[in-house]
């Protein structure tokens, strides 16, 4: 049986340095998202055969892992989670599988495996440049409200620094109140979440930015890098009473994160219609076509 280990942050080093190296841009294998949601997914990791692997739970009860990382054998790994499935008493389903790979599991597996995509987990990846700069007809809309935001504020936007957690914490609790935050469920998540990175926020290599009107901070973000030209955006809270807010929030985090991050992923819209409509409107680059692979012999 595969030895699976809780993820701590002592783990950061090790399991970042699996996932830069494979060139994934998925933010599900970024170490800030699988330490700071740990109480939700229960993750846990082993490294079998110079790959890793991640193990999590999805409802509470059905087990799934992500697909092997790394250089060595990776259908001896599968076969190792399908003897340890098997033992455990639940089927195989191997998340994060992208359609180029389905081609593979065919080839290895054949008939054995079902793979599904799965829309609501696709990562919006868009051009750094492109929402640093907001040119064209295409983004005339984002910049209407940025230049109203310009005219009516005397603002600011500096790194977000360790000193400035407690105030990004009130207006972080100013928002849920305003968004009935302990009525659903997804927001008391988010919350913790959010609380656990801000917690550990330099251990953890956060990078993110304040946005400041006057002497008040109404608008927080932050991310860490996915790989070497992939930057992940994993939160971003701002007053929603001010216009534009928002998005010169994203604007100026895109134009302070280093030029050798080509790409910005901001996440999956969890098939929520009006995130999803705004995810679309800032013209991702690429849609990041997520899945998984279900055994389905006996």
């Amino acid at each position: 049986m595969i030895d699976f280990k809780p993820i701590r942050i002592e783990d950061k080093e090790l399991i970042t340095t699996y996932f830069l190296a494979c060139g994934n841009r998925d933010c599900n294998l970024s170490f800030v998202n699988l330490y700071t949601w740990q109480f939700l997914t229960n993750s846990h990791y082993a490294v079998v055969d110079d790959c890793l692997v991640v193990r999590f739970t999805l409802d509470e009860e059905s087990v799934v892992y992500t697909m092997p990382v790394g250089t060595g054998d990776v259908k001896n790994v599968i076969e190792l989670l399908k003897q340890q499935a098997k033992a455990e008493g639940h089927v195989l389903r191997v998340h994060g599988v992208f359609p180029e790979l389905e081609e593979w599991f065919n080839r290895e597996f054949p008939g054995s495996f079902d793979y599904r995509l799965d829309r609501d987990y696709f990562d919006y990846i868009y051009s750094r440049q492109e929402l640093a700069e907001l040119k064209g007809k295409n983004f005339q809309p984002k910049r209407n409200h940025v230049n109203k935001f310009k005219r009516t504020y005397n603002y600011k936007y500096t790194p977000l620094t360790v000193d400035l957690i407690p105030h990004c914490l009130e207006l972080e609790e100013k928002w849920c109140e305003e968004h009935d935050c302990e009525e659903e469920e997804s927001l008391i998540n988010e919350r913790k979440a959010l609380n656990i990175a801000l917690r550990n926020f330099d251990a953890l290599g956060l990078v993110g930015g304040a946005l400041w009107v006057d002497d008040e901070i109404v608008g927080f973000t932050y991310g860490a890098p996915v790989n070497h030209d992939t930057f992940a955006v994993h939160i971003e809270k701002a007053d929603s009473r001010i216009d534009g807010s928002y998005n010169i929030l994203n604007q100026e985090f895109a134009r302070h994160i280093p030029e050798q991050y080509v790409y910005l992923n901001r996440e999956e819209d969890l098939g929520i219609p009006g995130l999803r409509k705004a995810k679309l409107s800032y013209r991702p680059v690429i849609l990041l076509e997520k899945g998984y692979a279900e055994l389905i012999e006996s």
